[in-house]
């Protein structure tokens, strides 16, 4: 009994250094750049280019100088956020007690579920930066809905991207995105507690049990901070760059030319749900790239699409969370945002946006 007890006691400078970090982080990459940025978007309906393809009507052609130019202004675009989200990740599983993220977020009622979406509101993260937070929650037994409404509700709930698309784009483009994500966040956040057996219920409970034990046993906590942080940098980025170059050069083939001829047709709703739910965008960066497209004529149908599969989830986020979860678990979570994607494209045709 005596050797948990300091598994139950956290450092005395743990908490403080993390919730430092986090306010800090969040404040300097994502809360005061954004404050500012509403200002622009109110004065001028606009927060810049599309990443995608600019103002022109395609994407360039497939080409290595294709893929360096989008991982050059997507990477300007994130790269803070990500070294971040590196820091986070690192942290929660080298400065928080063991228990705390098995007590908040491991649960297998909605309870878990609805403290990660809360808590994903003020990260407003892009997928891919979210992604190591939630694979060190996952690392201290989060369960896999907490987990993934955190995921998920960094992009989708993101208020200030709200902001951002109701001066752009339109307040009931805001009320739409509102509405959907949240079902989208908290429910499929609970389903996925659903699909945990309980074999996988006890496996990570005797992994929580071996974390409590090797933190018991002590050492130098920024020494184990600098450990994680690299083997989490090691295991993540190398992949995830590779990954941002191959969807820059594939620009042209997952979207083509845009146009009239991109209507509210079922058929387009549909291609544009699953290419959303494959790309990966900046945080926020769906609105100038809705904005751009219906500029060039495209329907409201395959840009609602856009609107819900965009931001949520990526092949490169895909990635780095494969380690996470069971392929099973991503699947559910792919299809389910391409779903939505299809919701709200047939709803902004019904409700003539």
């Amino acid at each position: 009994m005596t050797s948990a007890r300091p598994a139950q006691s956290p450092p005395s400078y743990g908490w403080p250094i993390f919730i430092l970090l986090a306010v800090a982080g969040l404040f300097y990459v994502k809360w005061f750049p954004y404050y500012h940025r509403a200002f622009t978007a109110e004065e001028t309906h606009s927060i810049g280019k599309s990443i995608l393809m600019g103002g022109a009507a395609s994407a360039p052609a497939p080409s290595f100088a294709a893929a360096l130019d989008y991982a050059f202004a997507y990477g300007k675009a994130i790269w803070q956020a990500m070294v971040l989200g590196l820091l986070l990740g690192s942290a929660v599983q080298a400065l928080l007690p063991v228990q705390w993220v098995a007590r908040v977020l491991g649960r297998r009622g909605f309870g878990s579920v609805a403290a990660g979406g809360l808590l994903a509101v003020p990260g407003m993260m892009c997928t891919c930066c979210a992604a190591p937070v939630v694979v060190g929650l996952r690392a201290r037994n989060a369960s896999a809905g907490g987990a993934i409404a955190f995921w998920l509700g960094n992009s989708v709930l993101n208020p200030a991207t709200l902001v951002f698309m109701g001066f752009v784009l339109g307040w009931q483009w805001s009320a739409l995105r509102l509405t959907l994500g949240l079902l989208m966040v908290f429910g499929l956040g609970w389903l996925c507690n659903r699909f945990v057996t309980p074999e996988e219920s006890r496996a990570a409970d005797d992994r929580l049990a071996q974390f409590t034990q090797q933190q018991a046993e002590g050492g130098n906590v920024f020494v184990r901070w600098a450990r994680i942080f690299a083997r989490m940098a090691v295991r993540l980025v190398p992949e995830y760059i590779v990954l941002v170059l191959l969807l820059g050069a594939a620009r042209a083939w997952l979207f083509p030319h845009i146009g009239p001829e991109v209507t509210s047709s079922l058929g387009w709703i549909v291609t544009f749900s699953v290419v959303g739910m494959l790309f990966v965008i900046p945080t926020a960066g769906e609105v100038p790239i809705i904005q751009a497209m219906l500029a060039l004529g495209m329907g409201v149908g395959p840009a609602g699409a856009l609107l819900m599969t965009l931001p949520p989830v990526s092949v490169p986020s895909f990635a780095m969370l494969a380690g996470s979860f069971r392929p099973r678990m991503l699947a559910i979570v792919g299809a389910t945002v391409v779903l939505f994607g299809v919701v709200a494209g047939l709803a902004t045709v019904a409700l003539g946006f």
